[in-house]
């Protein structure tokens, strides 16, 4: 499974390019399928480099016929020159597809905006190919069981909501399912995690683990969570023990759980 994204063709062109530009080229591209679009287009000009009266018609109709359903995330340039339409772009861009993970290339130079496009690109995707095969409703419990962490740490009322959807889902058409499931879940994945939530999140996990672990395993796990809650450790420590602990014979619940593992290893380090 590797995550569709679109991005300007001169942002793949360009290497040495401050920013994200080396993370983009060097560490994301092995992971994902781009969809390079002209610059042209980004900037919202015609064929002959004229902007059209109307830009907004324009860009609404691009983004129809080439975006809807296909991408998990978008990477839009932040300064490129000569492109006077670009803010308008990613602007149309976010208010046509809310739930797109969109992000620019020197904001992904920052490890915080870095790693929260990479979650929900991942994530995206992973639901994008469960919609697309001949789900059955079990299928979508599946895929909601694997992911409620990772749901929970993001949105607990959303968290909820989607349980609803998919306790509903044998009642209703695959259509209305669908329709909801990924609006609730794109909702859920577009908040930013509070240490709180992590927190929250990292004892649900210790529950299913801590009964096969000794007193000294168990005491090292709840110490470096209640140590990241007072921010004393960065959010790798303690996830990064539950990971090894649901990897060495804990139940299938805690190990699949897409919270401890929701991108490949070293794409980016989990966060402070």
């Amino acid at each position: 499974m590797r995550p569709h994204i679109g991005i300007s063709g001169r942002l793949l062109d360009q290497e040495g390019r401050s920013g994200g530009g080396r993370f983009l080229t060097d560490e994301l591209g092995p992971y994902v399928r781009w969809a390079p679009y002209a610059t042209e287009v980004e900037a919202g000009l015609g064929a002959r480099g004229e902007i059209p009266a109307d830009l907004d018609g324009y860009l609404d109709g691009y983004l129809d016929g080439y975006l809807d359903g296909y991408l998990d995330g978008y990477v839009v340039t932040a300064e490129p020159p000569g492109a006077p339409g670009r803010g308008r772009f990613a602007e149309r861009l976010m208010t046509a597809f809310p739930l797109l993970p969109v992000e620019d290339d020197e904001r992904l130079g920052d490890p915080g905006p870095r790693e929260r496009f990479v979650e929900r690109i991942f994530a995206r995707a992973r639901l994008r190919e469960l919609f697309a095969s001949r789900w059955r409703p079990r299928d979508l419990v599946d895929f909601h069981t694997r992911h409620k962490l990772q749901i929970l740490a993001h949105d607990p009322d959303r968290y909820r909501r989607a349980g609803r959807i998919v306790a509903q889902g044998g009642h209703r058409t695959r259509g209305e399912t669908e329709a909801d499931y990924r609006q609730v879940f794109g909702e859920a994945l577009a908040r930013d995690v509070t240490r709180g939530r992590d927190t929250n999140a990292m004892h649900h996990a210790f529950s299913q683990i801590g009964e096969r672990l000794d007193d000294t395993r168990r005491h090292d796990v709840l110490a470096a969570i209640e140590a990241y809650r007072r921010g004393e450790l960065p959010l790798s420590v303690p996830i990064g023990l539950l990971a090894r602990h649901a990897a060495g014979g804990a139940p299938r619940w805690t190990a699949e759980q897409t919270y401890l593992d929701p991108f490949p290893a070293g794409l980016c380090p989990r966060g402070a």
